[in-house]
């Protein structure tokens, strides 16, 4: 944590609280489209509070951010016991999609991020984190899971390009003033 500024950690603080904040909100609105399909809702929602995640380790820009913003997130809903929070098991389903940002970001050259790597960081974190809640708590037979992750995959693409267009406006505010 020490290679982290103090307004790194605020901004892994934040958009780790927004992720959590954002859940609750979506994932029921979302149930409305994805219940009659029986799918899990975080399929569709996860591009939603995802883009947060998305969005940090953008903004911070160092290797790992995007895990220790999962991680966060992880401990704020195993801590508070919030909406949709599974137990220990979210230790995982919130941290593993973190480790796969961050290895989207890490194939880039000089940490210059592009849409590209928001789409696809998007995209893959949300797509593990519905395989992660699938293979520890659903367990779906092969067509559902497949339309599942599909879902998630095009979702969190979504996100990552909504957190790309974030990040635009936001270092044009210099939130962040630093590498």
């Amino acid at each position: 944590m020490k290679r982290f500024t103090i307004n790194q950690l605020v901004i892994i603080g934040l958009v780790a609280a927004l992720g959590i904040a954002t859940k609750p909100i979506v994932v029921p609105l979302v149930h409305i489209i994805t219940g009659p399909l029986f799918i899990p809702g975080g399929s569709l929602a996860g591009g939603f509070y995802m883009l947060w995640l998305v969005l940090g380790a953008g903004m911070i820009k160092k290797t790992g951010s995007g895990t220790v913003i999962a991680l966060t997130q992880a401990l704020l809903a195993i801590v508070l016991g919030i909406y949709g929070t599974h137990g220990i098991v979210s230790l995982l389903t919130y941290t593993l999609p973190g480790i796969a940002a961050d290895l989207v970001f890490f194939f880039s050259v000089n940490k210059k991020y592009n849409l590209i790597h928001y789409f696809l960081a998007g995209a893959l974190a949300n797509t593990c984190g519905a395989f992660t809640v699938n293979l520890f708590i659903f367990r779906l037979p092969l067509i559902p899971l497949i339309l599942s992750l599909s879902i998630a995959l095009f979702s969190g693409g979504l996100g990552g390009i909504i957190a790309y267009n974030l990040n635009g406006k936001l270092s044009k505010l210099k939130v962040l003033n630093e590498g």
